[in-house]
């Protein structure tokens, strides 16, 4: 019998493009997937840790998943990614039965650690920050029957915002050679993947120098993307508000098959606030770049990230932030409560908000934002827009996808392939999705699909 392998991830979507590389080199070692933990011969915690609670996440997960171990030994558990290098060895004290600890930038290793799995082996812990970001080339196993994949061109942060643990786990700015992000491209094109996103904790400071030749800024790396034949649509993720140019938002205009969506993070509408966590931006500049996108692309969809209870944090600034939320009308918000994180600068502030004072806030700032992301879904009532077909809905008898907006539609049938572009009309508005009525199929050589988004 073939030995199972079980990958939890927690975190953002550089934690699910690492989980397709594990998956797929557990794959090319013989293992084969599991449904649930306790059916899995191997069991891996992907995890995250930029505020407290993945973190209790990833420890009650690994406390179920030694808790499978300690009757049978043969069992390999591990934990991997941000978790795995802020805390290191000091995991093995808490759980002395994890076989591994990795951390972002030794994911390279990984293969040579599956060839040891099901032999008698140490313990691995492998935590440096200096390597470079690991090139996870794509693999059959791991895109088979997909429409979208994922491509990481850099890794790290250099901001050192107050409150962010980033550039002590994932390390300081490291671009991707373009070369080899084309090729990773090609390949995942030949693949049948008809939707790439470009990875980085801060994408849009990707640049490229090497002696002999000519710097590469992320706008050219998109252009030179854009190009290749067989790819439908293009998208980056996630993006520094002090970091997006002028030729950065001109590419919403320029390149055809750049998706009309950004992820655009403000994390607060105070400008005090704003200072103390060093974002390098004001609330004016915030709305002067969502001005600018607009204007370029009036159909543009902006998504962002924003806390609620930074140290200091008044009343004033809170409806600071609110006020900012209604002046910009997001599509969608990833709102959470501050939370200290050892070894950043916020953690060392006094005026810290109470947790009462946090909960009543982000409920009050996400009821608003439901408002608002709900008014715009069913404005879209009665239009008609183009989905990338991405699979089987969960409500059954349906097929789901995405608009190039970034918005989940699900329609009647299940008769599409994967990576179809259906034209839809929008039939109904939800909170979290889009109702739609499939109205034919699209030909990507004989239309244009920016022609026809949202009319």
């Amino acid at each position: 019998m073939r030995r199972r392998f079980y990958i939890q991830t927690m975190g953002c979507q550089m934690n699910v493009h690492d989980s397709e590389f594990l998956s797929q080199c557990l794959i090319q070692g013989g293992y084969v997937p599991a449904e649930r933990p306790e059916d899995a011969d191997v069991v891996l915690a992907n995890t995250c840790v930029v505020r407290a609670k993945p973190e209790q996440k990833a420890y009650s997960f690994l406390g179920r998943a030694s808790a499978l171990k300690a009757p049978d030994p043969s069992k390999f558990i591990g934990i991997v990614g941000c978790l795995a290098q802020m805390k290191g060895e000091l995991l093995l004290k808490r759980f002395p039965l994890l076989d591994l600890i990795m951390g972002p930038r030794e994911l390279s290793r990984f293969p040579e650690v599956v060839k040891q799995m099901d032999r008698p082996h140490g313990k691995t812990v492998a935590t440096r920050l200096e390597l470079a970001p690991p090139c996870h080339a794509p693999d059959h196993t791991c895109f088979h029957n997909k429409a979208t994949g994922y491509i990481s061109v850099m890794e790290g942060c250099n901001n050192f915002c107050t409150y962010c643990i980033v550039p002590y786990v994932r390390g300081r700015e490291i671009s991707r050679d373009p070369d080899q992000i084309m090729a990773e491209a090609i390949r995942l094109i030949a693949l049948g993947i008809k939707e790439i996103t470009l990875l980085g904790q801060n994408v849009n400071s990707y640049v490229w120098e090497a002696p002999g030749r000519q710097r590469l800024s992320f706008s050219g790396l998109l252009q030179q993307v854009s190009q290749l034949k067989g790819l439908l649509r293009l998208r980056f993720v996630t993006s520094h508000p002090k970091d997006l140019s002028d030729e950065l938002i001109s590419c919403f205009a320029a390149i055809e098959n750049l998706c009309p969506h950004i992820h655009l993070p403000f994390q607060a509408g105070s400008n005090r606030i704003l200072r103390l966590m060093g974002r390098g931006y004001t609330r004016e500049d915030y709305l002067h770049l969502v001005q600018k996108l607009r204007k370029v692309r009036p159909d543009i969809a902006i998504t962002s990230d924003v806390m609620v209870g930074f140290p200091g944090e008044t009343d004033q600034d809170f409806q600071d932030t609110l006020d900012l939320i209604r002046q910009v009308r997001f599509d969608s918000l990833f709102s959470f409560k501050y939370s200290d994180r050892k070894g950043t600068a916020a953690d060392q502030m006094g005026n810290k908000i109470d947790e009462l004072t946090k909960g009543s806030r982000l409920h009050a700032l996400q009821d608003l934002q439901k408002r608002i992301t709900l008014e715009k879904n069913k404005e879209l009532e009665g239009r008609k827009t183009v989905v990338l077909v991405e699979g089987k809905s969960k409500r059954g008898n349906q097929s789901t996808g995405r608009t190039a907006s970034h918005k989940v539609v699900n329609f009647p049938g299940i008769s599409w392939e994967i990576g179809a572009l259906v034209k839809v009309l929008i039939e109904k508005g939800f909170l979290n999705s889009l109702q739609g009525k499939p109205i034919g199929s699209l030909s990507p050589v004989k239309e244009n699909l920016r022609s026809i988004e949202m009319k």
